[in-house]
């Protein structure tokens, strides 16, 4: 047995406890959690710090890994879609380096389980090996094109039955976005993953034109189709916030991950808990400010009792893979997120996101959630610019 302490343990599912200990097996399970004064100092692994569970990434484009740095940052969401077509090219070796290196680097910055978007089966052989547990999330998109539903369909339908899922791992057909998929699309999706909860992830709100296309059929989007020789004629606008197009088409009986957000209001927030009873929010601070320039208001989620997650996004658009780093920009530039808030955020929401939270998520007797030390924190005992953290389990 490892009886492990810190100046704090959090176990997010109740109260900070101070000096905490912390007992788990030699499997990394959690036996029991208990205060140090109960020990003799020279049984404990003694650490300065607090200790929280293992970080979940609940919005990871693994496949995306050997694009880092090649495209601009502040450019905004269409010209970076179209750098990431024009660019993607690579050969197998570079991909699969990038891809395990990106894996690893997850792994070390105290990340147990990812939600990983997959368009191709480039990840699917280090999913394999990984000690990360996924939830793959194969993308499907025609363009808004209804007429070429069908084929698009079975093109990513191909790659998701493909990947033959280890222990404890899960997967799922998702939308793209509300811009890129067709009612008749969205109607063979919720096809394929009827029958069980599943989660299902969707891109939402990230940039201006998405919104204008749906209020207007005008803006950004129009354009970039056009340009792409793509002709809009059968689509007409809702004169409604893009989310209500999502709404109308997904399936509300699963686990529905809304992702960036960015534009997101307190209407459409409370627009989509109507909808669904499940309904989990992705927000990747350090990918909005590397295209957009942006961040999500964070109050309108709070006050409307947002069960808020934490992602990454890909290499493409941010600087590392680090659930810390997200947390470090929330706290510089909102700080009114309290530290708790977080933390909750970045480990049991996000596990309850993917359907983990049986075994991750918290530190609760059972599971085997992963335990991270934070240190190097500010005079408050929270975030600060030089907070690092290290994985103990």
């Amino acid at each position: 047995m490892r009886k492990i302490t810190a100046d704090w343990v959090y176990p997010i599912n109740q109260d900070p406890i101070p000096e905490g200990v912390v007992i788990i097996n030699e499997a990394g399970q959690i036996q029991q959690l208990d205060i140090r004064s109960n020990y003799d100092i020279s049984e404990l692994e003694i650490h300065k710090g607090v200790i929280i569970p293992g970080f979940v990434n609940t919005h990871c484009h693994l496949e995306l890994s050997h694009m880092k740095g090649k495209v601009n940052t502040g450019t905004g969401l269409i010209p970076f879609i179209t750098n990431v077509v024009q660019q993607r090219g690579a050969s197998e070796a570079t991909i699969q380096e990038a891809i395990a290196q990106a894996d690893l680097e997850m792994y070390e910055n105290g990340i147990v389980a990812v939600g990983d978007i997959s368009n191709v089966i480039d990840t699917f052989s280090q999913k394999a090996v990984s000690k990360l547990r996924y939830y793959t999330f194969t993308e499907f998109f025609d363009f808004l094109q209804s007429s070429n539903a069908q084929v698009e369909f079975d093109k990513y339908k191909a790659v998701y039955d493909q990947l033959v899922l280890p222990t404890a791992h899960q997967k799922s057909c998702v939308p793209h976005a509300p811009y890129s998929v067709s009612p008749e699309l969205f109607k063979l999706i919720n096809a394929v993953n009827a029958g069980e909860k599943r989660t299902v992830s969707i891109h939402n709100q990230e940039t201006p034109p998405e919104n204008q296309l749906f209020l207007e059929k005008k803006g950004g989007f129009v354009d970039f189709y056009g340009g792409f020789g793509i002709a809009l004629d059968g689509f007409e606008a809702s004169q409604q916030p893009s989310i209500n197009y999502a709404l109308k088409y997904m399936d509300p009986n699963h686990r529905t991950l809304f992702v960036h957000n960015t534009l997101s209001t307190a209407a459409d927030i409370q627009a989509a808990h109507a909808w669904g009873k499940e309904v989990y929010w992705a927000t990747c601070p350090n990918a909005n400010l590397y295209i957009e320039n942006n961040l999500p208001n964070y109050q309108a989620f709070i006050d409307n009792d947002a069960q808020m997650t934490i992602g990454t996004d890909s290499l493409t658009s941010n600087w590392q893979l680090s659930i810390l780093e997200e947390l470090k920009t929330i706290a510089k530039y909102q700080s009114y997120v309290p530290f708790q808030t977080l933390l909750k955020w970045a480990t049991l929401n996000g596990a309850r996101a993917l359907g983990f939270e049986d075994d991750l998520g918290s530190i609760e007797v059972g599971k085997s959630c992963g335990l991270n030390l934070l240190y190097d924190l500010n005079q408050k005992g929270e975030l600060g610019k030089d907070t690092k953290v290290k994985r103990l389990v």
